[in-house]
């Protein structure tokens, strides 16, 4: 009996594995092709398994779809979470430093998630995480000091600021370096902080 447990917990593990594998292929093909271009062959090649294999674990590409872009937003706000009790200037250095990983890909998603049915839903779980991440990151410098539209209006600027679109127009468009996108957003932040 302790045989037979052994194998099925080392097939689970390899499912696992496999599964893991498929995703990290769904992933790398995200960052450099459009979803509409993707195609479930590329994908089984490059995670080593056959296109039957992804179909009977996943389901469907919009499926596997989902199943990365969640799997992503958790890595994302687990790495998140920990510039919460920085200061200001560490949490803006964290928040860049995460856009110089994830930022192009975010911003694909939000583009591509009307291509993909429950893609939708996952992007706007995405924005309101960021909204919330925001409010606390920033709380000390949000708690009310008169009327509460003040404290909102204060917020939506900080969220704004912090916005992958906002990093892509000073990265990209501005043609800035990190560092410098770093600066510029803390200095976009600074009136707002300290109003």
């Amino acid at each position: 009996m302790n045989e037979r447990k052994y194998r099925m917990s080392a097939r689970a593990g390899s499912a696992e594995q496999t599964g893991e594998r498929i995703v990290d292929a769904m992933l790398a093909a995200l960052r450099t092709t459009p979803y509409e271009r993707v195609r479930l062959e590329d994908i089984a090649s490059a995670a080593g398994v056959t296109v039957q294999t992804v179909i009977r674990r996943f389901g469907s590409k919009p499926a596997l779809m989902t199943t990365t872009v969640e799997r992503e937003l958790a890595r994302i706000a687990h790495r998140r979470e920990g510039a919460l009790s920085a200061a200001p200037q560490e949490t803006i250095r964290a928040l860049v430093e995460h856009y110089e990983e994830y930022g192009v890909l975010i911003l694909k998603t939000y583009s591509e998630a009307p291509l993909v049915p429950g893609l939708g839903e996952i992007a706007a779980r995405g924005r309101a995480y960021h909204v919330d991440w925001c409010r606390r990151a920033f709380a000390g410098h949000l708690a009310e000091r008169g009327d509460s539209a003040d404290t909102s209006r204060r917020l939506a600027q900080i969220v704004a600021i912090c916005d992958a679109t906002t990093w892509r127009i000073l990265r990209f468009d501005g043609g800035l370096g990190q560092s410098e996108t770093e600066q510029a957003i803390n200095e976009l932040l600074a009136p707002v902080l300290h109003a």
